[in-house]
This record gives structure tokens, C-alpha cells and sequence, in this order.
């Protein structure tokens, strides 16, 4: 048996679009079962998802708001049984063969399977740093296309991600105690574990993230600073994983900004904005491509300042540098 995995908050409406696309399935009906976990939102889904006939068996889980490792994980658990657990956002949107394509990897013998995350065809109307990180996805789908890029563990993604159950649990699952970037952690521990991967781009999903906020996201980039840094004191010995590599590999007229970031947090939260402004302008004008480079900066200056709020004080990210650059050899 096969189980879709959807954690959901506040978005009803994306959540439906969402099950009539699993309803149009060309994977037979009684061959995968959902699970919708409800994470506190304010208005309830459950009346939403009755009041429609679904092909599918479906269960709805509803839960204090816990954030998405607790939501996923209490998913993950009512379908210990299922060999394989397919995880999609909320936000997303699915093609008809999505579920097949998925359960053709592993019945090809793939433990984890990466799928593409496509642009939404409204994609210009979306803010820029929503782009921003399709850029980033869109980079990363032409390194696997072209260049044959190994994947690893920390490019796990649950937006749009199946794995087998047992090796779920055999790993401890999801760590809860992860606001941010629990899917890394997860994908961390199941290469570990010696799980297959594959990325897989006719298994995709289409992006409609709905976020607008700026502040929201700005928030988001420097806490994946904090969790990224918490993750590379799990795994000292993965090189790979840890939150200074980006500083290693940034552009070199970047790297004095993210090395001030450490230094100066205050200043840098500042810079992140005007360089915001700055990318918002560019837009405007159409000068796109410098305009995403702008949202790189910004990006990269509230993550090390994340960075630098985890190690506690500057004695402390240096000592985290010097400790990477140990390991690096």
C-alpha cells in the first residue's frame, strides 16, 4: 500500500486543489490512501474535505498547531503499515501519473525519491523571493539533469518526497524538536542509514506557494541558520552539512557581507532590507537576474547572522568556523 502524507495550516482552499488532483490519479484508487493532518488551523478542513466524495480512503488528523515535523510525523504514524509514504505540500498541485511515477522508482529499488518542484505558471506575479528560491530549485534540477550531481541526504525535501515507512522509523523519524529544516535533518540520517536516492523529475509537483511576506520570509532565512547549525553539531563528522560550506562557496564579492553578518548581526538585519529595496527596484525595471542577485544577499546576510545568534557570541561562530575548517582538512 502506498500513503500521501499532507500536513496543513490555513490553506483550505490550495489543500482541495490538491485531493481532486490525487483523486484524478491514474494509480487505481484503492491502491494509496491520504492522510490529511490538520495543524491547528483557524478554520477547520475537515468540513471542506466531508462535504466532497472522495475515490480514496482518507483520514483527518486534527492537531494544536505544532509546526510540520509533529503535523508529518502524527501522519507518518497512522500509516506505520504502508510500505511506502509519499510526502507533498499543501500548496501543491499534481500531475495524473504523480503517484506512479513515484512508486515506479521504488519498485526499481530506490529507498528515497527526490520529485521536481515546477515553477507555478504564474510565477512573475509571484514576490521575489519566492523566485529566489525557484531559481534555486530550477539550479538544482539542470546540476541533476546535466551534470549527474550526486544527491545527498541533506537535499531532502518534503514538498515533494517519497520513502519507505520502515526505514522512516528505523531512523527516529522526524525531529521534532526542528522548527526549520527537519527535512534536511531526516534526509541526513536515512543517506546515513544507506538509502537510495534518486531525484525525479516526471514525478513532479506544481509550486502555488501562496506567502507575501517579506518579514515572514526574512524570519524563515535567518532561522535556517539556527537549524542548519544545530543540524551540523548533530552529524560533526558530515562535512557537508555544515552552515559554513555556503560561506566557502559564496561569491567572492558576497563573503565580506556574510562575514559582517557574523560580526554584526544588527547591521546585517539592516543591509538584508536595503539590499531587499535595492532587489525590488531592479525588478521593477526588469533587470530580473540582478534583482534575484540582490535576494542572494539579503538571503545570505540573515542566515549567518542566524548562524551567529546559534553559536551565542562572535568567540563562538569562530570557533565553529575554525572547527569546519578542521574538518575540511
Amino acid at each position: 500500500m502506498l500513503s500521501v502524507v499532507i500536513a496543513t495550516y490555513n490553506r483550505c482552499e490550495l489543500l482541495i486543489q490538491l485531493l481532486r488532483g490525487l483523486a484524478a490519479q491514474d494509480l487505481s484508487a484503492d491502491k494509496f490512501n491520504v492522510i490529511v493532518v490538520d495543524d491547528g488551523s483557524l478554520v477547520p478542513v475537515r468540513p471542506a474535505i466531508e462535504a466532497i466524495t472522495w475515490p480514496f480512503a482518507i483520514t483527518i488528523i486534527e492537531q494544536k498547531n505544532a509546526g510540520q515535523a509533529a503535523a508529518r510525523h502524527a501522519g507518518l504514524e497512522a500509516v506505520m503499515s504502508s510500505d511506502v509514504v509519499v510526502i507533498v505540500d499543501d500548496d501543491m498541485s499534481v500531475p495524473p501519473h504523480f503517484l506512479s511515477a513515484h512508486l515506479a522508482y521504488h519498485e526499481r529499488g530506490y529507498d528515497v525519491v527526490l520529485g521536481h518542484i515546477r515553477p507555478s505558471l504564474e510565477l512573475q506575479k509571484k514576490p521575489l523571493f519566492e523566485r529566489f528560491h525557484t531559481a534555486q530549485i530550477e539550479r538544482f534540477a539542470v546540476d541533476m539533469r546535466q551534470h549527474g550531481v550526486t544527491i545527498r541526504g541533506a537535499n531532502f525535501f518534503t514538498g515533494n518526497v517519497s520513502f519507505r515507512s520502515a526505514a522512516y522509523f528505523r531512523v527516529g523519524g522526524f525531529d521534532r524538536s526542528l522548527a526549520q529544516s527537519e527535512d534536511r535533518d531526516l534526509g541526513i540520517r536515512l543517506e546515513l542509514d544507506g538509502a537510495k536516492l534518486v531525484f525525479a523529475e516526471d514525478a513532479y509537483t506544481i509550486n502555488g506557494s501562496d506567502h507575501t511576506s517579506l518579514d515572514g520570509w526574512l524570519r524563515r532565512s535567518f532561522r535556517y541558520g539556527i537549524y542548519d547549525s544545530r543540524i551540523a553539531a548533530k552529524y560533526p563528522k558530515v562535512r557537508y552539512v555544515d552552515p559554513w560550506q555556503f560561506l566557502e562557496h559564496a561569491n567572492v564579492a558576497a563573503k565580506p557581507l556574510f562575514a559582517l553578518a557574523v560580526v554584526a548581526p544588527p547591521v546585517a538585519h539592516r543591509l538584508s532590507r536595503l539590499a531587499m529595496s535595492l532587489a525590488a527596484e531592479l525588478d521593477a525595471r526588469g533587470q530580473e537576474d540582478l534583482a534575484l542577485k540582490g535576494t542572494t544577499i539579503a538571503y545570505g546576510l540573515e542566515y549567518f547572522s542566524g548562524v551567529r545568534e546559534e553559536a551565542g557570541s562572535l568567540r563562538g561562530a569562530m570557533d565553529g568556523f575554525r572547527t569546519y575548517l578542521r574538518k575540511k582538512g
